[in-house]
């Protein structure tokens, strides 16, 4: 599929996610809808007739007890609910992105931390399925000081696709340096085939650059969110991190838990 079509396509989904929902209807509809995907409705912020649209849905927010903040302070916390991808360390520059497919880490940053030494550093891809919970939290006390929003394409971003196609680096995303008390990370927004809008709070689309002033953001404070689903990416550069043991390929995380340790 040519990419105007992709975009047609991803435009159109987006539209028909906007139609409002009668209101008599609406849980009858949005459990079908949870009964498809595997949403789990007894999650949801709000009753269900309180859903105008399936777009409302898909951005819903939880009950405030569902993801509790691991309260370990060298705990770093996963940003999303969703299924590793992969956990990889950068050599030659070069991210993995599935087997016998690998990219440049500086083609994917577009520009953002170019200063840093990633060589030996972490990054952690997690995939978002149109089941989970689509808002993205901060997963360290931080301030943003770069962003830069890179037009691409709009590839899905699947597993499946994934494996056989180069996806990431080419793909519409949002750039994001947090720095820490620890350090920088990088946090890489990936927006995808029916995902036509990403939202970063107070981030606005035209930016690319230094943010002035750094906008300042507490661990697991909502950083901004998908619609359907799509790819964050955790970068930190070397010595830094210590990933969890059990963040393995296809394992499931849940905002708020911590996927690596902060190293001394």
């Amino acid at each position: 599929m040519i990419d105007p079509l992709r975009r047609s396509l991803s435009r159109g989904v987006g539209v028909l996610a906007d139609l409002p929902l009668p209101r008599l209807l609406r849980p009858a509809l949005l459990r079908v809808f949870a009964n498809m995907s595997g949403a789990r409705l007894e999650e949801a912020g709000l009753p269900l007739n309180q859903y105008g649209s399936l777009g409302e849905f898909f951005a819903r927010t939880l009950r405030a007890d569902c993801r509790p903040i691991d309260p370990d302070p060298k705990a770093l916390i996963s940003p999303v609910d969703g299924r590793v991808q992969g956990v990889e360390v950068i050599q030659h520059g070069m991210i993995v992105q599935a087997k016998g497919l690998e990219y440049p880490v500086r083609e994917l940053l577009a520009g953002v931390g170019e200063e840093l030494n990633l060589e030996g550093g972490v990054c952690m891809t997690l995939y978002l399925s149109p089941s989970d919970y689509h808002r993205i939290h901060t997963p360290a006390a931080s301030k943003i000081s770069e962003a830069r929003w890179v037009r691409g394409r709009m590839h899905s971003v699947a597993p499946t696709v994934l494996a056989r196609k180069m996806v990431l680096p080419i793909n519409e995303r949002c750039v994001l340096r947090l720095d820490t008390d620890q350090g920088p990370l990088l946090l890489v927004l990936v927006a995808a085939l029916n995902v036509a809008r990403l939202i970063v709070n107070d981030v606005q689309p035209d930016w690319s650059g230094l943010v002035e002033p750094a906008l300042m953001r507490e661990r697991g404070a909502e950083l901004g969110r998908f619609e359907l689903g799509s790819t964050v990416i955790v970068i930190t550069p070397a010595g830094m991190v210590e990933p969890e043991a059990s963040l393995t390929p296809e394992s499931t995380v849940r905002m708020g838990r911590r996927i690596a340790r902060w190293l001394p």
